[in-house]
């Protein structure tokens, strides 16, 4: 499959290199390609796209709109609130169809750390995206967990869960064997119901960030406990 995946930050670098292990073809989408490769950074622990694209050069670097258009599924690693901005770059007829995997936070900073969400309780970053870009087919997964822990979860010990939501069935079992082939259980996918549901999911993220740093770390994940003493997937 030909992925293209929305963002070049740590989520959308991490997502990609793994994309690649598991074989599949990978383009990352970016505003500006030239302005992010020229971006430095003195931070070891996130070093410059450029070196970082050194370091993988099977993946590919695009404009969305292009990186879109190759693309058989998207993966959506933006910053949440410029999620909109970043598809409305796309033609839609190069949407039309396809599958878009949204992982992102509509993280509001506005009133500094840690960040509220934008749109929160009667909306969601996944609804919104749905609504703009109706010949998508859009399937909210992952946002509930530091970016190592989605693409490996036998980072975190014993039993947890991802959430899957989104309004088209095959859409969700093509995204369920994408996690599969991650490494996480079927017993571990744990499928919310409609687009809708994406408002819960979304909304676990100030108790996320309270948590770890609470923790101190991110390697933590939700476990669902069932009343037969277990989670239950689906």
């Amino acid at each position: 499959m030909r992925y293209a995946v929305l963002g070049t930050g740590i989520v959308g670098r991490t997502l990609a290199a793994k994309l690649v292990t598991v074989g599949h073809d990978v383009v990352i989408g970016t505003r500006d390609p030239a302005a992010t490769l020229a971006h430095t950074s003195e931070d070891p622990a996130a070093p410059s796209y450029a070196d970082w694209q050194a370091a993988h050069p099977e993946v590919g670097l695009a404009a969305f709109a292009q990186a879109a258009e190759g693309a058989d599924v998207l993966v959506n690693a933006t910053g949440g609130r410029a999620s909109l901005l970043a598809l409305a770059t796309v033609d839609p007829a190069h949407l039309e169809g396809k599958v878009l995997i949204d992982i992102a936070n509509p993280l509001d900073f506005s009133r500094g750390f840690p960040p509220g969400l934008d749109p929160v309780d009667s909306d969601s970053l996944g609804e919104q995206i749905q609504r703009a870009h109706p010949g998508l087919r859009v399937v909210k997964t992952l946002n509930t967990m530091q970016c190592a822990v989605m693409v490996d979860p036998g980072r975190v010990a014993g039993e947890h869960h991802v959430f899957v939501s989104g309004d088209d069935a095959e859409a969700k079992k093509e995204v369920r064997e994408l996690l599969y082939s991650f490494g996480w259980p079927q017993a571990a996918v744990l499928d919310l119901g409609g687009i809708e549901t994406a408002r819960g999911t979304e909304m676990l993220l100030p108790i996320w960030l309270r948590l770890m740093g609470s923790l101190g770390h991110a390697e933590f994940n939700f476990h669902i406990q069932g009343a037969g003493g277990g989670g239950e997937g689906h």
